[in-house]
């Protein structure tokens, strides 16, 4: 039973049809897989097994009738605790959320319980998604399943790292700056972040508004592709949501990509990427020009300034988002409170983590009196300047390929004490966000200790068809994507 769970949702779905396993025995088969490694990994928050195993039958009895079944029907996904699943908690991993249980569904978790996938339970996080390494979380620390003494990647450490596990097929992930992205790279899976608005944000916790989407894990990028395809939409509850009519993605991999022009990021591929990582990307370069793409240089000359406007941005938005953390409405509220002002202040003192009072402190001085001109609305300026970049590069070429990050999964507990060695860990990824483009990255190679290298590659908004089918072909031609952590 073990071995269907290393199969892909494609390859799953396909048992389901050929009634060579019910969709409950896939289902107790992931929860067998979680209670045998969840204690080394610490993956999820907490399991929901009553509303996968419902879900589960559901699928079943389509099957029994010969009724038609939703694209992944019956395949086991895990979802990051900062999206809201009616009746379970959802803690954004903080201890001000601890025991806060959602009285309502994200549209996400709606659309996948429409269509009729098991949802297993809630993914760690970084609290409130703020980190690179999932180390931020107040309940547990998430292990890479490819070497237990090195992260994940974050925020969505715990979502990567139980579809790398082969705890869960699929799952769920949240990006503002890279956090689907550089998990997904460190992970050795595929992590996608679509453009922004094309996936509804209701029942998100929200970090940094203008920046944060919801993306799918996969191990194959047919499997993202479809996971996307059941995902998105416009919604009326969500204002950003894009009404734009959703495109078969997972259909649509088949196209040639003789005479693609791919830009290599003149400014991601020097100086600071780590050997491996820089043979990995000639190897992606030189799959490109062996399918017939055209391969070019292209610089970005403003992408130096993507991490110091994205911590202006995202930590201003960040401290506006929290103000509702304050113990009056829902959440942790301190139980030594004198007055009014003091049950404020020792709520959030005790109810937020480290990373995120810092995030906060430095958006309410950002967005103070005398400094809002010269930092937010100076950050907001560099940021129409960096799409402009983007913009313009993609008048002339199709997608843009860099590493997903300069290097490889770093040891547990190497960076949490220096943020801006922690920060710079998502200098490829940020600008993407910033500019609203989708991005994916997926399996690429592996380093000389044998840790996942990934690829990002980005198109223009709204190219999620363009990005999915240069990355599926980058894919097939390369077995990267077969390869399955030993743990």
């Amino acid at each position: 039973m073990k071995e269907i769970l290393k199969k892909t949702a494609v390859e799953q779905r396909k048992a389901l049809l050929n009634k060579e396993i019910s969709a409950v025995e896939l289902t107790n088969a992931a929860f067998e897989r979680i209670e045998e490694v969840e204690s080394k990994i610490e993956a999820f928050n907490c399991l929901t097994k009553e509303v996968a195993i419902k879900t589960a039958k559901k699928v079943d009895e389509k099957i029994a009738k010969g009724e038609e079944l939703p694209l992944l029907a019956g395949i086991p996904l895990a979802l990051k605790d900062n999206m809201n699943l009616i009746g379970y908690p959802t803690t954004a991993s903080s201890k001000i959320l601890e025991n806060f249980v959602s009285p309502f569904n994200a549209t996400v978790t709606e659309k996948l319980l429409h269509n009729l996938v098991p949802i297993i339970g809630k993914a760690n996080l970084d609290e409130f998604a703020m980190g690179s390494s999932t180390e931020n979380s107040a309940f547990k620390k998430t292990k890479n399943p490819w070497d237990l003494n090195k992260v994940p990647g974050g925020s969505s450490g715990g979502s990567a790292a139980c579809v790398a596990a082969c705890e869960s097929t699929l799952s769920l992930g949240s990006d503002t700056g890279g956090s689907i992205r550089l998990p997904g790279s460190f992970c050795g899976i595929v992590g996608m972040k679509p453009t922004y608005g094309r996936v509804s944000r209701y029942g998100l916790i929200a970090f940094a508004s203008s920046l944060d989407q919801i993306g799918p894990f996969a191990r194959c990028v047919e499997d993202a592709a479809m996971l996307l395809e059941v995902i998105s939409g416009v919604d009326p509850k969500d204002s950003t949501s894009l009404n734009t009519p959703v495109e078969k993605y997972s259909t649509m991999l088949k196209d040639d990509i003789k005479g693609l022009k791919v830009g290599v990021i003149k400014e991601l591929t020097g100086e600071g990427v780590a050997e491996d990582v820089q043979k990995a990307m000639q190897n992606a370069i030189n799959t490109y020009k062996s399918l017939g793409a055209e391969i070019h240089e292209i610089s970005l000359p403003y992408l130096k300034y993507s991490i110091g406007v994205y911590y202006i941005i995202a930590t201003a938005e960040a401290s506006s988002n929290l103000a509702r953390f304050d113990g009056v409405k829902y959440g942790y509220r301190t139980k030594d409170a004198k007055n009014l002002m003091e049950m404020y202040t020792k709520t959030r003192a005790e109810g937020f983590g480290a990373e995120v009072k810092r995030r906060i402190m430095l958006g309410t001085y950002a967005l103070s009196s005398g400094y809002y001109d010269a930092y937010y609305k100076k950050a907001q300026q560099l940021r129409a300047l960096i799409k402009a970049d983007f913009d313009k590069a993609f008048e002339k070429i199709d997608i843009l390929i860099s590493p997903t990050c300069p290097n490889t999964a770093f040891e547990l507990g190497s960076k949490t004490e220096d943020p801006l060695a922690m920060y710079l860990t998502d200098i490829a990824t940020i600008s993407a966000n910033l500019a609203g483009i989708p991005g994916i990255s997926v399996p690429a190679g592996f380093d000389s200790s044998g840790m996942p290298i990934g690829l990002q590659i980005l198109a223009p908004q709204l190219g999620e068809v363009k990005l999915f089918n240069a990355s599926y072909k980058f894919e097939q031609a390369n077995d990267f994507y077969t390869k399955i952590s030993s743990i």
